[in-house]
């Protein structure tokens, strides 16, 4: 009954914070205190590992998987990619700051200029553009080797992404609303499972909390098979029976925004073995 209490007043300080006068910092000053509340047990830092957090014998396997990670070879392939010259002989590493080293963790981030949130995706295939390539498919699989290697050069950097402004905060509270809306025919929104019931069990998975969950993109799930944070989005629609949208949608975007912007200030780990 004690915890029951405590669950429910945690709702109620929640509902009351992510009212639309709340600003992007108490929101998520608001979250992290409430799954304080709801997990007393895990420390902030271990947030990056999910429901890995909530079973000390699945991180321990997981810690020994990524010993030796079996993603490897399509590491390796990801980083071929990216230090392979382009057609006027620059790389990748010429179109971000440090040569790519330490920048992932500040994507998402909102360009007044363009009026929209850029994702790292979208400079990816902005360099490419930018030095007469071709475009890579937002989403497939050659995008994903070459994300996972190039975020990997920002492994240990803290997530830091940046609201300001009125259009960005815009773009923030459309992910937001994006991320607490309803939808598809069990009528379940992404925080019915990873804010209202994070911690709990749908079958035989543990459910994880929201704040960590954009750290560690792409997975390779079962080993090799390379998942983005937008596939994953709509692997989840799919599990609420809604209609997936398109990588690279507008909504989508603003939801990683929304998403990653929750993760501030916990270090990357890219990219990572999940079942």
């Amino acid at each position: 009954m004690k915890q029951k209490l405590i669950t429910i007043l945690a709702l109620l300080l929640l509902g009351a914070s992510f009212s639309v006068y709340a600003s992007p910092a108490k929101d998520r000053a608001a979250l992290i205190k409430y799954y304080k509340k709801i997990l007393p047990d895990i420390k902030f830092h271990d947030y990056i590992y999910g429901a890995l957090a909530m079973n000390p014998d699945a991180k321990a396997q997981y810690d020994d998987i990524m010993s030796f990670p079996p993603y490897g070879i399509d590491l390796d392939k990801g980083k071929s990619m990216w230090e392979t010259p382009f057609k006027n002989g620059k790389k990748f590493s010429s179109c971000f700051k440090h040569g790519g080293k330490n920048v992932a963790g500040n994507y998402p981030y909102f360009d007044n200029t363009a009026g929209h949130v850029v994702t790292f995706e979208n400079a990816i295939n902005a360099c490419l553009k930018k030095n007469g390539e071709a475009e890579l498919e937002y989403g497939g699989k050659q995008m994903g080797l070459l994300t996972a290697y190039a975020r990997s050069l920002s492994d240990g950097m803290k997530v830091n992404v940046k609201v300001k402004g009125k259009a960005a905060l815009a773009a923030y509270e459309k992910g937001k609303k994006y991320y607490y809306k309803r939808n598809g025919q069990l009528n379940f929104s992404c925080a019915s499972c990873h804010v209202q019931s994070a911690g709990k069990f749908i079958r035989s998975d543990q459910l994880s909390m929201m704040i960590g969950q954009a750290s560690h993109w792409p997975e390779f799930r079962g080993g090799t098979k390379i998942t983005t944070l937008q596939d994953r989005f709509k692997q989840c629609q799919k599990n609420m029976r809604a209609k997936p949208l398109k990588a690279n949608s507008e909504d989508y975007n603003n939801l990683e925004y929304f998403v990653t912007y929750m993760s501030n200030g916990l270090p990357m780990q890219t990219p990572v073995f999940r079942k």
